[in-house]
């Protein structure tokens, strides 16, 4: 880790991204090998990759990147520091799962006027129910939040009320007062009661671990963001119910969340209500049912695919999240649902390996041969257990049912480099690149182009070989970028840039990294 980035290293180094698969009974902690999936972090810039935008002046351009970078690197520095304070284990990447959030949160944003905003929804490796937003431009909702729904109107309840924070400019006063702190260590101490407010009513860990985080830090940090926190949650209920209505949707799963969590703090003695990230469920319950239930659309029901979907995801969370057994237990053989046949499924592969499970696997497509997410997993664990060549066809299906999923062409381009066919190199770049216009910064997308560029410039001569090795050194490069280590970036850049025509877009994506520093007071962090 070089000098320039000490904070970014160690801040969104020690957050992991793990895609729901398994290596002998483990989570992927992205950190395998190339071939795999590299570690790295979260980082959008919430615009078109250049390849796919119309050219602005030479100039114009290199500026505008490098202002992108660094505001993206900047605004998202509080919530991921948050996220890594709490020590949240990792965000889960599933093409299936991000789909369905992302379907439960497009019409609320829309109605909020936050359609354009780019706003990302992440998803939490951690048990608990919690969901919360910090930035104004990342919301977190916790894989059990997903897997205790029993409605998609529950979550879409709670991403209507994170919604009412960032379309009410809450969070502005909380980044305006964190910035304005004097000390590094006022900030960091900030940052942990941030974390902390976010998990405390529901009593997950991140609540319980975010207080330990903040403890020796100044009353003063401890309220600012407390009082903050208490005097929004009304109105962001109130927003919530504006936008469900504006949709059509029912209040019902916001009441039966809040009921859930009341549940949670019966029994619970010694609780000030000050220390909480809202008002007590109870209050917040006879505040918000007259509102919910004035409703015309209190007795709507979630459409079935929507329900469809929803238990699908959820049994896959069970699936990858729990012991096998305690998936065998909840869905018993006796639960012929796709869901519990899904959740099965993966607990199988989990328990006793690809051939015990594939037959499944095949049930599992056999009964929805359209679903996409069935075919893509049966790739991913034939991939897993070493059999590229039957991995393929399925992924190449996966990428057929559903070709604007990033997560999915970039699984299928793995499995092609993992053969020795030059013409799957080739098909690898193309997916892979159509991945990367959409999931702009990936790292585990770039280090698979690097391999594939590399494999091209292995078997070229002359001008071709050094274009195809300037292109592999420019992908390591952007990876190593989204990982957090500007240090190597930056050295990959310079080599890349060496080669590459000035002023031509390549050129200006080297320059960006080569000319990217972190902003002042982050640096700050480190001293």
């Amino acid at each position: 880790m070089g000098q320039k980035a000490p904070l970014l290293g160690h801040i969104l180094g020690a957050l992991r991204i793990v895609r729901l698969s398994l290596f002998g009974g483990a989570f992927v902690s992205c950190h395998i090998s190339v071939a795999v999936f590299c570690r790295g972090y979260w980082l959008k810039t919430h615009v078109d990759d250049q390849r796919i935008m119309p050219a602005p002046p030479p100039f114009a351009r290199c500026s505008v990147f490098r202002q992108l970078r660094s505001a993206a690197v900047a605004g998202l520095i509080i919530s991921l520091a948050a996220t890594t304070t709490a020590q949240a284990d990792a965000l889960i990447r599933d093409a299936e799962t991000e789909a369905l959030v992302r379907a439960y949160a497009k019409p609320i944003f829309n109605a909020a006027g936050l359609g354009s905003q780019g706003i990302n929804i992440h998803i939490v490796n951690n048990r608990g129910f919690n969901a919360f937003v910090l930035d104004g431009q990342n919301m977190f909702i916790n894989a059990g939040a997903l897997m205790a729904s029993t409605t998609p109107n529950q979550i879409i309840g709670v991403i209507a009320h994170e919604t009412g924070h960032i379309a009410g400019g809450h969070l502005a006063r909380l980044r305006s007062q964190i910035s304005k702190a004097k000390s590094a260590a006022l900030m960091l101490q900030t940052l942990a009661v941030a974390a902390m407010v976010a998990g405390a009513a529901t009593g997950s860990n991140i609540g319980r671990v975010g207080l330990g985080g903040g403890q020796g830090g100044t009353n003063a940090a401890t309220r600012m963001v407390l009082a903050y926190r208490q005097d929004e949650e009304s109105s962001a209920d109130q927003a919530a119910i504006v936008f469900l209505n504006a949709t059509k949707q029912s209040a019902r799963g916001m009441l039966e969340t809040l009921m859930f969590m009341n549940r949670r703090l019966i029994g619970v003695q010694g609780i000030n209500p000050y220390l909480q990230t809202h008002p007590l469920p109870a209050q917040r319950l006879a505040q918000l049912r007259s509102l919910a239930q004035a409703s015309p659309y209190y007795e709507n029901k979630d459409p079935p695919p929507l329900q469809f979907r929803h238990n699908l995801v959820r049994a896959k969370l069970y699936g990858f999240l729990h012991e096998p057994e305690t998936v065998f237990n909840r869905y018993r053989r006796s639960n012929r649902t796709l869901a519990a046949n899904y959740a099965r499924a993966i607990a199988t592969y989990r328990k006793s390996g690809v051939q015990v499970a594939m037959p499944q696997l095949d049930a599992l497509i056999a009964a929805k041969p359209d679903w996409p997410y069935f075919r893509e997993i049966k790739g991913q664990f034939l991939m897993e257990s070493g059999n590229v060549t039957d991995a393929i066809p399925s992924l190449r299906q996966a990428v057929a049912l559903a070709p604007d999923e990033p997560l999915i062409r970039i699984t299928l381009a793995q499995a092609l480099l993992a053969t020795p066919n030059p013409q799957d190199v080739d098909e690898a770049i193309s997916n892979l690149r159509t991945a990367l216009a959409r999931e702009t910064s990936s790292a585990m997308g770039y280090r698979q182009l690097a391999l594939a560029y590399a494999r091209k410039g292995d078997t070229a001569k002359g001008a071709a070989r050094r274009s195809y090795l300037a292109q592999a050194d420019l992908a390591s490069a952007e990876a190593y970028f989204y990982e957090g280590r500007l240090e190597p970036a930056k050295q990959f850049a310079k080599r890349a840039q060496t080669v590459f025509v000035e002023d031509t877009p390549d050129w200006f994506r080297a320059d960006d990294i080569l000319s990217f520093e972190l902003p002042t007071r982050v640096g700050k962090l480190n001293r």
